[in-house]
């Protein structure tokens, strides 16, 4: 997989204009708490499984075990979808585009040419998709002029990731796009222009989507509220935490429809005999592997959700 990194963002690459690529080492730097199997590239390669089970989860939840782990800039919201229903999972890859310069964008393309890259500039992510990835755009939410990609790019994306984007940008032809059969699209708006004055500026590299801060690799989520992007080293936790809440709140219910226990009970630390209620009552779900109490308290240890 060819990583392209056109414009650098740290001050050791400034001083290296000319560098082709950002090398995977620095990918390594900034994802360095992964410690799971990566892309040739560097870009961290969150198990298959793992997103399988991210489509179980709440985002309110997933948004509120990330605040607890000090992560408050991993949500954007002020989407509009192909599918509301249906979301997006996956891991990030990521593009900033910005407002066109000439002499930048010829220096640019020259080198996407060398390095392999056909087309316009806005295609060249589609390239390093893989099955289960997220095509991610920071498109300064240009709207008219800013359609990141029509039907035609649709198909393309979808045949190599299985998967759907998230832009801070538009994208057109409506109606192509729906009729791509399980693929989705959050997106600013949708607009008929062709794509008009943006370059693409960096190719798999931290990106800003609206208050949200995105690298490559990490677990995009998406729900009718917006999008959620887990940081790839904290996925398996977040997930593990989120899935239990359900299950949960599931035993929550019942205990308050019931009476057995009142609100103040059920939303506060557990006590002993709660949490051995809990037990007993998963031991009667079926289909479900039940925790055991040492497992219990140990996830209710540093509660913060």
């Amino acid at each position: 997989m060819k990583f392209l990194y056109i414009l650098p963002l740290t001050l050791l690459f400034i001083s290296k204009l000319r560098a082709q690529t950002i090398p995977k080492e620095e990918l390594i730097f900034l994802t360095s708490e992964w410690q799971g199997e990566r892309f040739p590239d560097g870009r961290p390669k969150i198990p298959d499984a793992l997103i399988a089970q991210a489509r179980e989860v709440n985002i309110d939840d997933v948004w509120t075990i990330l605040e607890g782990e000090g992560y408050h800039c991993q949500f954007d919201g002020g989407w509009k979808m192909i599918h509301p229903d249906k979301p997006i999972v996956g891991r990030a890859v990521t593009a900033m585009f910005m407002p066109a310069r000439p002499d930048v964008e010829q220096h640019i393309k020259e080198r996407g040419a060398e390095k392999g890259f056909k087309g316009n500039t806005n295609s060249w992510p589609i390239q390093q998709l893989s099955k289960g990835d997220v095509y991610v755009a920071d498109g300064f939410g240009k709207i008219s002029e800013g359609t990141l990609i029509g039907s035609n790019l649709g198909n393309a994306i979808f045949a190599r990731s299985g998967n759907g984007v998230i832009f801070n940008a538009s994208a057109r032809d409506l109606e192509g796009l729906e009729q791509i059969e399980g693929f989705n699209a959050f997106v600013r708006d949708w607009d008929p222009s062709y794509l008009k004055n943006v370059m693409l500026t960096g190719l798999n590299t931290p990106i800003r989507i609206g208050h949200a801060i995105v690298l490559p690799g990490d677990l995009v989520l998406s729900s009718k509220e917006g999008v959620v992007f887990i940081p790839a080293h904290l996925a398996e936790k977040v997930i593990r935490i989120a899935a239990f809440i359900i299950v949960k709140d599931q035993f929550g219910f019942e205990m308050l429809k019931s009476g057995r226990y009142t609100p103040g009970e059920i939303d506060n630390n557990w006590t002993d005999a709660i949490r051995n209620a809990f037990i007993e009552w998963q031991h009667k779900q079926t289909g479900k592997t039940p925790m055991t109490r040492q497992e219990l308290d140990k996830m209710l240890e540093k509660r913060t959700w």
